[in-house]
């Protein structure tokens, strides 16, 4: 993996270099859904790791990570916070929150450095996450990346195979 001092090619790019987080980056195109961004990437879906932005109260946020093949538990997370309610903020909210669009988003380079929570079954390994740019997505060690966020591990999550 590549922590060159080049010119970033993804938004998530300088914030990752900054952190010392070896990285590549993989452009594959639009993908529809979590299959096929898995066969794009040429990975288990369970390999990517998707970022949610999470809503604690007004303009405070977090960011929550899980294996693409899981779902947040919101009676876990709200249990871990100590809240009784959290949401999914809306598309313009999420950017404005983040800098980034739905399906780009990274907790790398964000315009907040909101809190990180990743479930602990993000298993050690390579994993995926956005790039901040439709179409790419970062291959990081997971557990190089958790520590560059100072993530907090809790299990939050459940399966989602019906």
């Amino acid at each position: 993996m590549s922590t060159s001092t080049a010119k970033p090619d993804v938004p998530a790019a300088a914030a990752l270099h900054a952190a010392g987080v070896a990285f590549e980056v993989q452009r594959h195109g639009p993908v529809r859904s979590l299959a096929e961004a898995a066969a794009a990437r040429g990975i288990r879906p369970s390999d990517i790791v998707k970022t949610l932005v999470v809503r604690r109260a007004e303009d405070d946020y977090l960011f929550v990570l899980l294996p693409g093949d899981r779902e947040i538990s919101w009676p876990k997370l709200r249990a871990l916070l100590g809240v009784s309610r959290l949401s999914l903020p809306d598309a313009e909210t999420a950017f404005a929150a983040t800098g980034y669009r739905r399906g780009t988003i990274t907790p790398f380079g964000s315009v907040h450095a909101w809190p990180v929570i990743a479930d602990e079954a993000i298993k050690p390994g390579v994993i995926s996450l956005g790039s901040g740019e439709p179409g790419a997505a970062i291959s990081v060690d997971a557990e190089a990346a958790l520590a560059a966020l100072g993530a907090q591990r809790a299990d939050i999550s459940t399966d989602s195979a019906p």
